[in-house]
Formats: C-alpha cells, structure tokens, sequence
C-alpha cells in the first residue's frame, strides 16, 4: 500500500474528516456484511508513521449457551489466526547474501 502522504499531511487512503486527529490519520470504515456476521476494517497511521488495521466484528451468537461458548472459542482461535498471519506478513525478511 501507498505510504505518500499529499501536500495537505494527509494519506492517499486518509479520510480526511473528523477521524483524523491528535496526529493520526484514518481511512474510511471498509465494512463486509455477511447476513448474521458484520466485519469493519479501518487502516489507521499513528503520529510515529506507524501503519495499523483496526478490525471489528459482530457475529450472531447461537441462542443455546454451549453452542454460544462453541461459536466464541472458535471465533477466538480464527482470529488468533488471522492476527498471526498478518503479523509474520509484516516482518521485514532477512536479505540474502550477494554471490
């Protein structure tokens, strides 16, 4: 993803309305709806120039307490998931040496 910044301060993604603040900059709310489960992405860059997902979701639980406490444990492990792909996606690889 782009990390110029325009002539303004703000990002080609920014928002560019109330959402930034105290030197952060926000994109606009990215929102997957899936009928019974909701996601919202938003990319935000911190004032340090550090670039983040802020990430949200809603999902219907069963209306049974086990089946309930099912859903959460395997929501929790997805994510869990999720969030370590994306952190090893973020590291930096190390360079190979020239021949």
């Amino acid at each position: 993803m782009n990390r110029r910044s325009t002539r303004d301060g703000h990002t080609d993604w920014c928002g560019r309305d109330h959402r930034c603040g105290l030197g952060e900059h926000r994109s606009d709310e990215i929102v997957v709806d899936a009928g019974r489960a909701r996601a919202v992405l938003v990319r935000v860059r911190t004032a340090a120039g550090r670039d983040h997902a802020e990430v949200r979701v809603r999902v219907a639980l069963a209306p049974a307490e086990l089946a309930a406490r099912r859903q959460l444990v395997g929501l929790l492990d997805d994510m869990r998931q999720a969030v370590t792909r994306a952190a090893i996606a973020a590291r930096p690889r190390p360079r190979r040496a020239g021949p």
